[in-house]
Parts: C-alpha cells; structure tokens; sequence
C-alpha cells in the first residue's frame, strides 16, 4: 500500500517564494508601471501605453539609435570575451597540477581574481593603464606604442577586454578543471594502450567530460558579460564619446542623468527579455550538441 503523500515539506519552501516575490517579482511589475507612463516630474505620471516601446523598438528614433548602438557594443562584447576566456580558461586547466601541495596553491592563486569586488577591479585598472603613472600605459607609450584609453575608443576597448579576461578566465579556468578532476583513471589507462595522442585524449575523453561544466560556464560568462557595467563604468565612464557604453551604462544614464523613468523602463524590460532568449538559446543550442545518444556510450 502507497504511502499517502506528504505536500508539508512546501511549508519550508514557502518563505523562499515570498522572498522571491518582494525582491523580484514586486520590483518588475513597477518597472512596468513605468514603463507605460510619463512624467514631468512632481511624482505626477501621465498613461503612454506602448509609446515608449514602439520607439525604443524603432532604430531611426534617437531612443531606439541609442538602444540597438549599445546592443550590438554588448554582443561585439560578450563574441570577444567568450572567444578568448573559454578557450584559454581550458588552456589554463590543462595545464594546472593534478596531486600534490601544488594545487592547493594553484586553486588559491586562481580563485585571487575572484574575489576582488566589481568597482576594485574597475579602479585598479584606471590607475594601472594610465598613460602618465601607470604600469602599462607609461610601458606601452615609454616603447614608443601610442596608448591612451581615455581618447582612443580601440585602446579603451583593449583595456576592457584585457581587464575582463584578468578577471573572469580563473571561473572558466576553475570549472575546467572540476570537469577534468572528475575523469576517472580508467580512462587515461585505456588511451595509454591505445597509443593515443595528447590532442586524441583532449578531444575523445576531456572534452567530452567537459561539456556540462562548459556549459555552465559559457552560461555565467555570457550573462555577466553581456550585463556588464561596474568595471566600464568606473574605467572609462562610458567613453570616450559613446565607445564603452553598454546597454547596462546607457540605461542608467537615461534613469539617473535623464531621469527618464518610462523611457528607461522600457528599455530595461527589453533588455531582461533579451538576456532571458539568449541565455535560453545558449542553453538549448549546447544541451542539445552535448547529448550523447544512447549507442554511442559514455567512453571515447
């Protein structure tokens, strides 16, 4: 006889939905509130219905040339920073220590990056590329190579990618490794008698056993890249001119500069529904070329 079923244990769950419901859905339905009003100020909001969307939809408005300007700055981006981060994160855990006192070190020394908060490493990168004081701005210039990323939109966008791989390539680099950690012995053993070459292993066995923490990674990579802000920010404030100004900083800049609240509202929801399909595009995409088929076994 089949034990009746016991729906109590959602007691314990209730709280998280309730404070799921107060920090995330309560604060989207006033972005929408905004997002189909006006306002001249003195907190009075006037109906606009879908005005703001239709315009920020349409790239021969000056709101909608602004947006899709900064979309496609965000998916040039994030192109760049997956390209570099994820093959070199893999680089990088192929080449860390396997055994001994030396991967502690090595997973310390990794996880540093990490822990740096988003503004730190935005302002340890405006002094360290600084043409007059700092480190790599005076040493690329003292070599006769003209940098400046406060005037030159192509050295501003060097200093952001460079700083985001600084930042970002150990959490690639530490799924990897966690993914290649889990191989079993067993299988090395079988590609030593067989003769197989470094790169048959790499791609018959590590790859493939990778292919879960990849997508986890590529996943984190692609949300955070693509939702970037801080670091920009802090290092080129958006410049020189509108070089660096990714959706998230064109945003704020129309919320707080502007203050235009039903303009920005829009553009915010936007924005979430965009991030929400290319993640779920990303996800699906690599979900679905990982399977593996039933015939095809779990060994190279």
């Amino acid at each position: 006889m089949e034990k009746p079923l016991n729906n109590r244990a959602w007691l314990l769950v209730a709280p998280v939905f309730l404070i799921v419901a107060f920090s995330a859905i309560l604060p989207i339905m006033t972005v929408v509130n905004y997002s189909v009003q006006d306002t001249f100020g003195n907190n009075q909001f006037f109906w606009n219905g879908l005005g703001w969307f239709q315009e920020l939809l349409d790239p021969s408005t000056e709101l909608g040339g602004r947006f899709f300007d900064a979309l496609w700055r965000n998916l040039l981006f994030s192109a760049i920073i997956l390209a570099i981060e994820v093959p070199l994160g893999i680089l990088v855990a192929l080449s860390m220590p396997r055994e001994g006192w030396k991967v502690a070190a090595t997973l310390v020394i990794m996880a540093l990056p990490l822990l740096i908060p988003w503004n730190v490493v935005g302002t340890i990168w405006q002094v360290f590329a600084r043409a007059d004081i700092g480190l790599v701005g005076w040493g690329l210039n003292a070599l006769g190579i003209p940098y400046n990323y406060t005037g030159d939109p192509i050295a501003a966008w060097i200093t952001i990618v460079v700083m985001d791989v600084w930042h970002w390539t150990s959490l690639v680099a530490l799924l990897c490794y966690a993914g290649l950690k889990s191989i079993p012995d067993a299988y090395y053993q079988a590609a030593r008698i067989d003769g197989a070459s470094r790169w048959a292993i790499f791609t018959t066995i590590q790859l493939p056993k990778m292919k879960r923490v990849l997508l986890i990674a590529v996943l984190l990579r692609f949300m955070d890249s693509f939702m970037i802000y801080t670091e920009p920010f802090v290092l080129t404030g958006g410049g020189p001119g509108n070089a660096t100004t990714f959706l998230s900083i064109d945003l704020v800049k129309l919320a707080l500069g502007q203050f235009d609240l039903g303009k920005a509202a829009a553009m915010s929801l936007v924005y979430n529904l965009i991030v929400l399909a290319l993640c779920w595009v990303f996800y699906t995409v690599m979900t679905n070329t990982g399977t593996e088929r039933p015939d095809q076994g779990g060994a190279a």
